[in-house]
């Protein structure tokens, strides 16, 4: 979630029990009160309600069985203050866009988890004076959406600003005791040995102050990482640090533990597929951990072509796959099974059907999984998409 958040979120201005109290409702437009299982705000991924090309959410949901939605972020104005806003511009107070959204995904039995902070712009933490005022700000953000759950996504530049890192955590620790039942994450960056320096101190802050989230999820990817191998190494060092930090054993650090993925192509040009997905999600779920999601759902869709020209995207994966593949993922982790969906064609909307005995050469077209495909070279057996260098170039669904 870092410099892409950074050049994308931030370019358009830029990561529990129900509770039925009277804080957590109070002035909740859409008159929701019932919160969803601890399990549905875990498995929650970022949703970008107002940048990076939002997706319908009601597509996803009906698409993958999905109830719960991370939308992102809330920043200080861009102009200075300790007020909320959405991305730094859209003041939260007059928002009616997002409440939208909102009450969309609720009405189809959802609900949402907002993600404060994120890579670049500047962070309540920084611009508040102290935790007290820092919780004020966030507990406008929750009143008027009626959350049951908050995330706090804690990153350059501010996880290296100790005294904005004190009200952000002094924050997280009001809001935790004003609001009984709400669900809180910490998000921070992940390292080959779990967290970098800034993080470790994020948690020394945290066991300072005697807070303890539901959990603290590192982000393994931007950091040299190669597949779900380095990632689950990386989760199995930070449980370590878990423990050593808060005196935790093995199990309790695993269930203060979460992770938190880029799906596709990440922003310093890492690949993590579908099955990296998957041996991630194996692991979290046989290690018991509280968290699992994913930066995002506006990029969980195809790019033309697939690999993107070999590009991030704030919008695609730049990977081959369906659309909402890695939701499904967090659906797993709710413990739900994803609905199975098969595509009815258009008769005779697609190109001819690929064939692994015929051999094809430059120009020639085919349609393969519901998108038609043209040869880029001569080809033979070499599955339409399934490698980003490939000699096929999509063009689009059909």
């Amino acid at each position: 979630m870092k410099r892409l958040r950074a050049c994308l979120g931030a370019a358009a201005a830029v990561t529990l029990a129900a509770a039925g109290t009277t804080a957590l409702v109070a002035g909740n437009a859409s008159g929701a009160t019932t919160a969803l299982s601890n399990r549905w705000y875990a498995a929650a991924p970022y949703l970008m309600p107002l940048d990076n090309d939002p997706p319908d959410p009601s597509a996803i949901m009906d698409a993958t069985g999905l109830k719960a939605f991370q939308l992102a972020f809330v920043l200080a104005p861009n102009g200075g203050g300790c007020s909320p806003t959405w991305g730094g511009t859209a003041p939260v107070s007059s928002d009616t866009a997002v409440q939208s959204m909102i009450n969309t995904i609720r009405g189809k039995g959802g609900d949402v988890s907002v993600s404060i902070g994120g890579y670049g712009g500047t962070k309540l933490g920084q611009a508040c004076a102290d935790p007290a005022a820092t919780a004020a700000a966030y507990q406008q953000v929750i009143t008027k959406y009626g959350l049951h759950a908050i995330d706090f996504d804690l990153e350059e530049p501010e996880y290296e600003n100790t005294a904005a890192i004190h009200n952000e955590i002094g924050a997280a620790k009001i809001l935790q005791q004003d609001n009984p039942g709400l669900y809180v994450s910490v998000t921070t960056a992940g390292t080959a040995d779990g967290t970098g320096w800034f993080g470790k101190q994020m948690l020394l802050e945290a066991k300072s102050q005697g807070f303890t989230p539901n959990n603290f999820s590192i982000m393994p990817f931007d950091g040299g990482f190669n597949g779900a191998a380095s990632q689950t190494s990386a989760l199995t060092n930070f449980n370590a640090i878990l423990q050593s930090t808060f005196g935790w054993d093995q199990a309790t650090a695993y269930a203060h533990e979460g992770f938190s993925g880029m799906n596709g192509r990440s922003d310093t040009g890492e690949i993590f597929s579908q099955a990296d997905f998957q041996t991630v999600l194996d692991y979290a779920t046989s290690h018991n951990m509280d968290r699992f999601t994913f930066w995002s759902l506006n990029r969980d869709r195809q790019c033309s072509p697939p690999d993107n020209g070999g590009r991030t995207s704030g919008t695609c994966s730049s990977v081959a796959q369906g659309d909402w593949d890695f939701a499904k993922y967090s659906v797993k982790f709710a413990g739900v099974t994803p609905p199975t969906t098969t595509p009815t064609p258009t008769p005779g909307s697609c190109k001819p059907a690929w064939n692994a005995s015929t051999a094809y050469t430059g120009g020639d077209e085919v349609s393969y999984g519901q998108h038609d495909w043209k040869a880029k070279w001569w080809t033979q057996n070499e599955v339409p998409g399934a490698s980003q260098w490939g000699p096929w170039q999509d063009e689009g669904a059909c």
